[in-house]
């Protein structure tokens, strides 16, 4: 028995010490794994990140390809209103210069030139030019900066372009001697103007001129009021300046700079000249500019650092702790997501008065600034450039209407749909795209409280207090139609609302009073929603018993009209609403609120509890919007409508009990639902008008993603959050390689829909990269506890 024993004792020695030893090769392995990731993981360089989205281009006049959009994605910084391409290697004739440049016409975009400042060099000991298209080549997008390398026999040509500020760029040249014996060359630039915009069967005569300026040349636009395609005034000029004296021959369209002296390069050494290149809208902004030109050259050393030194800023930001390098694979979508949020960056210019974000430069409708897309743009941007954030806020408040609006006071606090260069006639100005019939979902207040959260700006926070508290007490003054606290989307008094006849005439009543078209409101609610075609607006309704949308004119106590609602109150809406609260509350509690932070609880408490008793359906675990009547008699829970992403929602918002949220998740999960290829279609596939690729009734819309993605988060589904991430990632067309991000994505294939280069697409990866891949946080409210 004894020996039996020891024989036992012996044996399970025996056991610890190979488990440990596998234990400790286990181990030993994982480090090496996570070594070898973290030194094979991208460096957090700039220089690392080199043609993450391919710009290379040929320009035309014809500009758009499907969709409205730019055939070729572009690089531009600092909000300017130009940029530019690189060259394709494949058509030799704009080698030597960077394509274009693509200017924005105030409010649409134009390929000014296939290239406008290409170089020639001549070798005047040998009378021959050098062939670019003969040379090996190297052209690189950074982040930050766009570089040609041309290798030939005797000479390396090397073209640098960065921004210096938001009307100009810095172009640097330098040319190396490759040979044993000086080299004596001639240099001259030239370029042609396209000078028409082909804008689908319209062509455009822009009717540019060329003129001849001290070092440079100098485009002058005439003035062109083209509503829907193409704005410039007299006082519009592209510019080139060169650091050098130049002589001019212009002929038409083109141009030819030469360098009044040649240059000597002795036997390896180097030889640089620069340019500026600055568009501008005003004879102020060009004066500016001229101004800067000769410092911008002069201190082109420290211009080249600092650039180097702000994009350096912004990666070191965004992979500021070592858990980045467990992830590589997706450093550089994240930094992708950083130069379209950048390239689609504006400066004030025209009616905008603050520096915000347009949701594409790439699309032809969307030079402009939308309220609830530059709210989740500043959510993201204000981790690496919160400046930036802080005035893509303001953007849109410069223009929430007060008391004393002269076309519509009684929408106090709102904040209008979208702004752009221009304003509309009844303001004063001569844009069509500027929209005050809508607004959007209530989502400044999560803007703004993530960007004090990041910043800890006092000053800013109580800056936009006031106004946040006016625009939310405006969704209750407006959009309330039977005064329940609870929300509907709707419309404003407009214009565009009333019938027209054949020659786009009001049609008036027998009384003389406008007459409704509920057509138009009810697209007008969809807009406000932002979910512009989705299946629970379709006017028709779904199967029996649902009357369909419906308007209904919202009164203020002197029975006065004062805008519509349509006869649902939406759930999305409501919890945005919710969250809306609880983001007031804090930023009441930070400022010593104590009263607001009271009202905001209480209030909250109401909408949770309508909410939950009212808005989900307990047989398919959802969420879904509820229809309402006039006279608030009856309401109708629109489960027959299907699944939309609106039912996580107040998941996001936190207002959910538990045991729904587990059924929501278990919906969110299923692949015969929104665990697609691609998660989360803004239908659910199941959805009896379900289609993949018709905008918000199918496609995948990644700000709903990210939300679908913190709903998770929030009640502790971390792994699904992740997983669906990935997902998100790892399928969608190109985003992995070197493609550009798109607006929507088909979720059954992944291909990219709609239009490309979109903000906030790339707004939504960029926190889903840093808070879930990552990390494990999310933007939600905290001031109220589930």
């Amino acid at each position: 028995m004894k020996k039996k024993s020891y024989w036992f004792i012996g044996l399970g020695t025996i056991l610890l010490i190979i488990a440990g030893i596998i234990s400790f090769n286990l181990l030993s392995k994982d480090k090496e794994q996570t070594s070898d990731l973290t030194k094979n993981a991208p460096q957090s360089k700039v220089s690392n990140f080199k043609n993450v989205i391919d710009i290379s281009a040929n320009p035309t006049e014809n500009m758009y390809g499907n969709y409205d959009t730019n055939r070729f994605n572009n690089f531009s910084d600092l909000g300017a209103w130009h940029g530019y391409y690189l060259p394709d290697g494949n058509a030799p004739d704009i080698l030597g210069g960077f394509a274009g440049p693509v200017i924005l016409a105030e409010e649409y975009p134009a390929n000014l030139a296939k290239t406008f400042n290409k170089i020639r060099i001549a070798n005047d000991d040998t009378k021959t030019t050098y062939d670019l298209s003969k040379a090996s080549t190297d052209f690189a997008y950074y982040p930050g900066k766009l570089v040609q390398k041309y290798e030939l026999d005797d000479v390396t040509l090397q073209l640098d372009l960065i921004f210096t500020s938001n009307r100009t760029a810095l172009i640097k040249t330098n040319i190396t001697n490759k040979t044993e014996k000086p080299l004596h060359l001639s240099l001259s630039w030239q370029g042609t103007l396209l000078n028409k915009l082909h804008d689908g069967s319209n062509d455009i005569d822009l009717k540019q001129t060329l003129e001849s300026t001290t070092n440079g040349v100098q485009v002058n636009f005439p003035n062109i009021r083209e509503m829907w395609a193409f704005f410039s005034t007299t006082q519009t000029k592209y510019s080139i300046y060169h650091d050098m004296p130049v002589t001019n021959a212009i002929d038409k369209n083109t141009y030819t700079s030469k360098a009044k002296s040649p240059i000597t390069i002795d036997p390896q050494k180097n030889f640089a000249t620069y340019a500026v290149e600055s568009y501008t809208f005003t004879d102020q902004e060009l004066q500016t500019e001229k101004t800067n030109w000769d410092a911008y050259i002069a201190d082109q050393d420290k211009l080249f650092q600092s650039n180097n030194k702000r994009w350096q800023g912004y990666l070191d930001k965004t992979f500021a702790e070592k858990k980045y390098n467990h992830y590589p694979e997706y450093k550089n979508a994240a930094v992708k997501t950083i130069q379209t949020l950048t390239t689609n960056w504006r400066s004030p210019a025209g009616a905008i008065k603050h520096d915000g974000i347009v949701p594409s430069m790439s699309y032809k409708w969307f030079i402009g600034l939308w309220s609830w897309d530059s709210w989740k743009e500043a959510v993201a941007t204000v981790n690496f450039n919160p400046e930036l954030a802080k005035n893509s806020v303001r953007a849109l408040f410069d223009y929430q209407i007060q008391k004393d609006d002269p076309i519509m006071p009684q929408d106090s606090g709102a904040i209008i749909d979208a702004i752009f260069y221009n304003k509309t006639p009844e303001r004063g100005g001569d844009g069509g795209n500027w929209n005050e019939r809508n607004s959007k979902p209530p989502l400044s207040a999560w803007a703004v409280w993530n960007i004090y959260t990041a910043t800890k700006d006092k000053a800013f926070l109580k800056e936009m207090y006031p106004k946040l508290v006016n625009y939310h007490e405006w969704w209750y003054s407006n959009r309330d139609h039977d005064k329940n606290g609870i929300a509907e989307y709707g419309s404003m008094i407009s214009d565009a609302n009333w019938k027209k006849d054949a020659n786009d005439n009001n049609i008036k009543d027998a009384n003389g009073n406008y007459e409704l078209n509920d057509e138009a409101v009810i697209e007008a609610a969809a807009w406000e929603s932002g979910m512009d075609n989705a299946v629970r607006f379709d006017k028709d309704g779904v199967g029996t018993n649902d009357p369909g949308v419906l308007v209904f004119e919202n009164k203020n106590s002197d029975n006065k009209v004062i805008g519509y609602s349509i006869n649902q109150e939406s759930v999305d809406l409501n919890a945005y609403l919710y969250a809306e609260k609880g983001f007031l509350l804090s930023m009441a509690n930070e400022l010593g609120k104590d009263n607001d932070a009271s009202k905001y609880k209480k209030e909250a408490t109401k909408v949770q509890d309508y909410i939950e008793k009212n808005m989900y359906d307990k047989d398919t675990g959802f969420y879904y919007d509820l229809q309402i009547t006039d006279d608030a008699s009856k309401t109708k829970l629109l489960v027959n409508r299907g699944k939309g992403t609106e039912g996580w929602i107040p998941l996001w918002a936190k207002l959910s009990d538990s045991d729904k949220a587990e059924k929501v998740r278990e919906n969110m999960l299923s692949p015969n639902k929104f665990n697609t290829y691609v998660p989360f279609p803004t239908a659910s596939k199941d959805n009896t008008r379900f289609s993949a690729t018709e905008y918000w009734r199918g496609p995948v819309w990644l700000d709903q993603a990210l939300f679908g993605i913190e709903a998770l988060q929030n009640y502790g589904y971390k792994s699904d959050a992740t997983f669906l991430s990935k997902n998100l990632f790892n399928h969608a067309e190109g985003l992995m390689g070197n493609g550009p991000i798109h607006e929507n994505y088909d979720p059954l294939t992944g291909d990219g829909l709609s239009t490309k280069n979109f903000s906030w697409s790339s707004a939504a990866y960029y926190l889903m990269y840093q808070n879930t891949i990552v990390g494990n946080k999310t933007t939600s409210q905290t001031g109220i506890e589930k």
